[in-house]
């Protein structure tokens, strides 16, 4: 189920308040560092899609932005990075494919094209907002049960929800904007196996961050020195290249990474979906007045409901207190 099945890791006596022996210490609970750490993954992530829709527009080409994505990162955390290397190899298979297929370069590429063929609403409604239900899909595949109640009714809404936003492009058909919104559907699906396999390894952020980035480097390194993927990184503009080094490298490849993590571990996969809720508006503010976008029927419908339907998919039931407490 998308909320009620989260398995909670075991946490020190010290691990939700002041020490015994320290009454004046205080500091927040894991909990509260988590949903923290999400607020913050959620302004990089809104960056993320409008970096998406401007990579259009700019001088640099999918690859280049792959490569400063997972390339800062590995140049800011090697000696970390170094440190962990047997964790990072002792990491099973599956787990790996997951994290490494689930946000590296297959899921960059998917979010970059589909970006490109529609609006940044659309990256950060569909990405996001859809991973909820994909990890419920996830869950109920493994035996976890079908969600009930205001979850099922939050994963309908989320349904809608990107249903409204394309109906306007299947009649008269746009074959664009549907083909890019069929591949941010396929990046959410990628994301949510991500969310899941974080929950499966035994890693800090910072070994996550370097199972991913490791391969994920490598793959789009050979892709671009093959020809596969061609690059314009020599011909880009300076602030080109420096904004996508800020926003890809330092904000999602670094930081989001590390804050994702550990919202992962403080929270859980399903509750940490609940990041999406708050990531489609915030891209639709920021869009009107760094791209010009305008917000359409489609999107001030859809929107709402997503946003509605991923914090209903992720609220928890109350748990029932017996009558003679």
């Amino acid at each position: 189920m998308v909320a009620t099945n989260t398995t909670r890791a075991t946490l020190p006596p010290d691990a939700a308040g002041p020490r015994a022996g320290h009454p004046g210490r205080r500091g927040l609970s894991p909990q509260a560092e988590g949903m923290l750490a999400l607020l913050v993954t959620v302004s990089i992530w809104a960056a993320f899609a409008l970096s998406a829709r401007a990579l259009s527009g700019s001088s640099l080409l999918p690859a280049d932005a792959a490569l400063l994505r997972f390339g800062v990162p590995l140049v800011v955390l090697l000696p970390a990075l170094w440190r962990r290397r047997r964790a990072i190899a002792a990491v099973r298979p599956g787990p790996a494919v997951k994290i490494v297929c689930g946000a590296g370069v297959p899921f960059f590429l998917a979010a970059m094209h589909g970006g490109a063929l529609t609006s940044a609403a659309f990256v950060g409604s569909i990405v996001p907002g859809m991973v909820p239900l994909f990890v419920s899909a996830i869950m109920i595949r493994r035996g976890h049960g079908a969600p009930r109640g205001t979850q099922a009714a939050g994963l309908a809404l989320i349904a809608v929800g990107v249903a409204a936003l394309v109906w306007r492009y299947v009649v008269p058909v746009d074959t664009d904007v549907l083909a890019g919104a069929g591949t941010l559907l396929v990046a959410s699906g990628l994301w949510a196996l991500y969310t899941v396999g974080l929950r499966e390894v035994d890693l800090d952020p910072i070994g996550s961050i370097g199972l991913l980035c490791l391969p994920s480097f490598a793959v789009i390194g050979a892709l671009v020195l093959t020809g596969v993927l061609p690059t314009g990184m020599a011909h880009a503009a300076g602030s080109d290249i420096a904004l996508f080094l800020v926003v890809q490298g330092l904000g999602v490849g670094l930081c989001a990474g590390l804050l994702y993590a550990f919202a992962i571990r403080r929270l859980g996969a399903e509750r940490s979906a609940v990041v999406g809720s708050l990531s489609p508006v915030a891209v639709v503010l920021l869009a009107v007045p760094l791209l010009g976008e305008t917000p359409t029927l489609a999107v001030l419908v859809g929107v709402p409901l997503i946003t509605a339907g991923v914090v209903l998919a992720n609220r928890r039931p109350r748990p029932e207190v017996p009558a003679d407490a």
